[in-house]
């Protein structure tokens, strides 16, 4: 390790015009450095000025307890979806009083896990019983635009 004192003496002296130099040096470089930070500043606040006018606030939350089955859970819901969240608790939760009905020993966790599944198969079969709508909707139109067609051809 060197110390700070022979760094100094295995360095020259130097000249008085090259201290001045050296000081001028400094300077313009200072001076660069704050123009070069002073950039940055200004284009750092257009761009975070920029973030700032593009970001969507975050939709207030609130805490709201519902009630499945008897027990309270606290949920935090944007403050426009309470009405939705109300309803889907409404639901839920008759939903689970009709399986405890069948089953009053199940735990809790067991008849979430039971609706779960139930409106999981709801779904599922609403889903299917659409795409089959769907797939006779447009086989009743290609057989409607047929009969059109050798109508139209038959005149």
């Amino acid at each position: 390790m060197t110390d700070a004192n022979t760094d100094t003496q295995a360095q020259p002296e130097k000249t008085t015009e090259q201290n001045v130099n050296t000081q001028t040096d400094q300077t313009v470089s200072t001076d660069l450095n704050i123009d070069l930070d002073a950039e940055v500043n200004a284009e750092q606040k257009t761009v975070d000025a920029s973030v700032q006018t593009t970001e969507t606030p975050a939709p207030a939350m609130k805490k709201v307890d519902i009630v499945i089955a008897g027990v309270t859970y606290q949920i935090y819901c944007p403050v426009n979806e309470e009405e939705e969240l109300r309803s889907a608790v409404y639901y839920i939760n008759n939903f689970v009083l009709d399986i405890k009905q069948d089953a009053p020993n199940l735990p809790q966790e067991n008849l979430l896990v039971l609706c779960c599944l139930n409106l999981f198969e709801k779904i599922n079969s609403q889903q299917k019983n659409d795409e089959s709508r769907r797939y006779d909707a447009e086989k009743s139109e290609l057989l409607l635009n047929k009969i059109v067609l050798d109508a139209q051809s038959i005149l």
